[in-house]
Order: C-alpha cells, then structure tokens, then sequence
C-alpha cells in the first residue's frame, strides 16, 4: 500500500465512522515494534506500523487506524483521548474500533529460556538468556539452572 492510498483509507474511514474529515497527516512507520500505530498530538499525525498489514491483513490496519482515529477526533475535540478516559472507551464502542491490537505472528515466535532452581524447584521463564553463575533464586536463594 502506498502513501497515497493510505491517506484516502484513512480519510475514508474517518468520514465514515466519525463522520468528520481527517486534515491532518498519516504515514507508514517501520520503527514501530511493539504496537500497531501511534497518535502524535503535537504533530497531530497518526504513524501506522507496516508489518500488520504485511502479516495480518487490512482488517487488522482498518482497526487500527479506527483505534488511532478514536485518539485524533477526541484530541481535536479537546476532549480526553487517553486509554482510560470514558469518552474514549466510548468512541471506540460506538465506532467498533479494537481497544488493543493483535500481536504480530512474528513477535509471537520469540524463544524463551526456562530456568529452574536446584533448592526449591521454582521453574520461570525468560525472553533474555541470564548468566546463572551470576543470579540466584529470588525466593530461596538457591542455584538457578537451565533447563533448555
């Protein structure tokens, strides 16, 4: 999808769930890693995150531009636009938006680590690899090791 055709979704879709153009600026941004777009108030801009159309389809980036567009028009409004406000809860009920987006498959294949202590047995998992010559049991003190 280019520049082009993902300012007029987005106009698009703001006229027709919110029934208000959107005048401001939307762009594809790459450096996105953990969400699936962001509403800049200063700027007034809406950043999208490419990979969830790549990996998840134009359903998921519809929602998310609904989602992102719930911040835009509350901002405008001078209304609050944060997650925990009611008139945001609200917006995104009316408007059918996600409140959270999916995570991405690609994300979801992280490897984890699965550490056990000698001592008391506790078994957790971690994202990063730990030195266990380093750290020891956060319960009992005892030695950690790996299992895989």
């Amino acid at each position: 999808m280019e520049q082009f055709e993902l300012e007029q979704l987005t106009d698009q879709l703001s006229r027709k769930y919110f029934d208000k153009p959107f005048n401001h600026h939307v762009c594809f941004n790459k450096r996105l890693r953990t969400t699936g777009g962001r509403y800049i108030p200063a700027k007034q801009t809406i950043e999208i995150n490419p990979k969830y159309l790549l990996e998840l389809g134009t359903d998921e980036l519809i929602g998310i531009i609904k989602h992102e567009l719930c911040h835009y028009h509350l901002h405008i409004e001078g209304k609050p636009y944060n997650h925990r406000s009611k008139e945001f809860k609200e917006l995104l009920q009316k408007t059918g938006s996600p409140r959270y987006c999916e995570r991405l498959p690609s994300e979801k294949s992280k490897e984890t680590y699965l550490y056990r202590c000698e001592k008391c047995g506790l078994t957790f998992n971690r994202k990063r690899r730990i030195q266990t010559s380093r750290y020891r049991c956060g319960k009992c003190k005892g030695k950690i090791v790996t299992i895989n």
